[in-house]
């Protein structure tokens, strides 16, 4: 009898599959096969206890899909994921790739902020994702730009409700960066609270209007919010430079660090 029980338990065993994320993943890939529009599909396992795990699905769409076609293929996913509740769903086109949710009216705003990104001359690729914070709906937003002044436009126009871009109404946490590599280079962040980092972009902008300034980086700080790094061109004032950059961030104090360019 413990033998016939046995046997007889394996189907009901099998049915489950023991490496979940994995199982996800193939289905994702399976179900999403042929999709007119879809030239790639990319998938993430992540399997945790037996039985239990995550998958997320990348569909890639052929540059030019046009924006209603986007727009159709992301209400799709979303019904997806909403039945699939341990898969998460991704899209990218034309070199900005973003999170479907479930909630339409979130959505919706990605698709908006796709467009903007994609309309945006200034924006060379992005990434937005859902990162829900203690039961806190939140996007993490990462974006790549042409040059430090479309960089700092870019950043701002997201933050501020400006001319181009409008703001997504979850908290969102914010990265825009010149690719790497390429000098001279801007990475601006919001800071540690997800908020838009004035003093932090005062100091930038103190010092950049009077001199060449080959690198900057204003990261968020646990402790003041923001830090701010600028390398200026050796030619410039270092003494002067410190000054301009503290005197426009006087709460940020040592967390504000000018040195000079020593690569010559």
């Amino acid at each position: 009898m413990p033998v016939i029980a046995l046997v007889l338990g394996l189907p009901l065993l099998t049915g489950c599959a023991i490496d979940k994320g994995t199982a996800l993943a193939s289905d994702f890939e399976e179900d999403w096969a042929g999709t007119p529009d879809v030239v790639d599909i990319r998938t993430t396992d992540y399997n945790t206890l037996p039985f239990l795990g995550t998958a997320t699905g990348v569909v890639i769409l052929k540059d030019g899909t046009s924006a209603d076609r986007v727009a159709e293929l992301a209400n799709e996913l979303g019904e997806y994921v909403a039945g699939n509740d341990k898969t998460t769903g991704r899209i990218t086109a034309d070199g900005v790739t973003f999170t479907v949710v479930a909630d339409k009216t979130r959505t919706g705003e990605v698709l908006a902020l796709w467009q903007s990104l994609t309309d945006d001359d200034r924006v060379v690729n992005g990434d937005i994702k859902d990162a829900p914070r203690k039961e806190t709906d939140r996007w993490d937003i990462e974006v790549t730009a042409v040059d430090p002044t479309g960089a700092m436009a870019v950043f701002k126009d997201m933050m501020t409700d400006g001319d181009q871009h409008r703001p997504l109404s979850q908290v969102t946490s914010l990265k825009v960066s010149t690719e790497h590599g390429v000098r001279p280079s801007l990475h601006v962040e919001t800071d540690f609270h997800d908020g838009f980092p004035a003093e932090a972009i005062a100091a930038y902008e103190a010092v950049v209007a009077q001199y060449p300034v080959v690198g900057a980086t204003l990261r968020r700080d646990p402790t003041t919010g923001s830090a701010v790094s600028i390398v200026v061109a050796d030619s410039g004032d270092l003494d002067r430079a410190g000054e301009l950059a503290r005197t426009a961030a006087p709460n940020l104090g040592a967390a504000v660090k000018v040195t000079s360019d020593n690569t010559d």
